[in-house]
């Protein structure tokens, strides 16, 4: 398939042409990949960097030489584990034993900036559990893990029902008394992100209170929110329809949902994991990422922030996401999709200090 991806770079002045540049549009700044190991999200067995390295290349080629994303978030991390310091088959002191340095580094020595997930949608008792027995110390931990690996960290924390606000405030409350908010983006540990529902119609508790307290422009507390994938791929209609939801808010709940600044999140689109590999992976002109990308570039706040157009796209997930469906590996490796879109949107590599406004 590299093949195909460096032929695929070869006519970039054609594909260009399905994503014309719209009028004011604004530079992604954030393209980046959730990976799950080889293990389905647990991260548990360590692993070489020839090994990882010949199930992942794309990710760091993306048939030229330059990476296909500009972050990648590993996932995912055992909230209780972390707050227990759990040593076992696979974890190491509360960190997976696959979470390396020389993983983080295999990403990072290439310009790709590297976050580490905390929860995901399988470890929401997990995270109830770590908040009810010291969500303080979580944080301290997080922060501690993220210093030693020299990452950021993503807090997902799926609960629809009732969400442990004051939990998740002393959190990042703790996480930010070690390491402050940082507009810069220069120390890499400071980047410190949540993962909210695709629209406004689930995980509403946390959705709302992230909106309305750690997201604002004015006083920022995160750096920003991914709207993450649904149940299943949606249409192009659809996934716009979901991320206009975030901008526009809700005023109609009770109490009202506030309206997110464009550049303050990013949408989020499947690469494989059931039955097939998307076009997301492997054709970027039939992909999500080619028809929203107007949408994503020129996205006009409604309520908050000044500055059009939404950070940047996330893909769920490379390598292997399920253990029972489809991964990134080879021989369905992405230069042809998320690497042909790295091309097409001009996506800075490494990263930029992200938008404020």
């Amino acid at each position: 398939m590299r093949w195909l991806a460096s032929a695929l770079l070869c006519l970039l002045p054609v594909l260009g042409a399905l994503v014309p540049a719209p009028a004011h549009a604004t530079q992604m700044q954030v393209y980046g990949a959730w990976h799950c190991s080889s293990d389905g999200c647990t991260w548990g067995a360590a692993r070489s960097v020839a090994e990882f390295d010949s199930m992942n290349r794309w990710l760091i080629d993306r048939g030229d030489g330059r990476p296909s994303v500009n972050l990648v978030v590993l996932s995912f991390v055992h909230p209780l584990k972390l707050l227990n310091r759990t040593t076992d088959a696979t974890t190491l002191n509360g960190i997976p034993r696959g979470m390396t340095p020389e993983i983080v580094n295999y990403f990072k020595s290439r310009g790709i900036r590297v976050m580490v997930s905390i929860g995901g949608i399988t470890y929401i008792d997990a995270w109830e559990q770590a908040m009810a027995q010291d969500a303080t110390l979580l944080g301290l931990y997080a922060a501690q893990m993220a210093t030693q690996l020299g990452v950021g960290v993503e807090i997902d924390y799926e609960q629809n029902t009732d969400p442990d606000l004051a939990g998740v405030q002393a959190f990042i409350d703790a996480y930010r008394s070690v390491i402050p908010y940082d507009a810069t983006g220069a120390n890499h540990s400071a980047r410190l992100t949540i993962d909210l529902a695709a629209g406004d119609r689930w995980l509403i508790g946390i959705g709302r209170k992230a909106t309305a307290d750690w997201l604002r422009t004015d006083l920022p507390v995160l750096d920003y929110a991914n709207a993450m994938v649904p149940a299943r791929q949606p249409s192009f209609d659809k996934a716009i329809a979901s991320w206009k939801e975030h901008i526009d808010g809700k005023s109609n709940y009770v109490p009202a949902y506030p309206p997110l600044a464009p550049a303050k999140f990013t949408g989020a689109v499947y690469l494989a994991g059931d039955t097939k590999v998307r076009p997301e992976c492997n054709n970027f002109a039939t992909s999500l990422q080619n028809k929203t990308g107007s949408f994503v570039q020129t996205a006009v706040p409604n309520g908050a922030g000044t500055t059009p157009g939404m950070l940047g796209i996330m893909f769920w997930a490379a390598e292997r996401p399920t253990t029972r469906g489809k991964s990134t590996q080879p021989p369905n490796n992405c230069e042809g999709g998320v690497g042909v879109g790295a091309s097409v949107y001009g996506i800075p590599v490494p990263m930029t200090p992200l938008r404020q406004q």
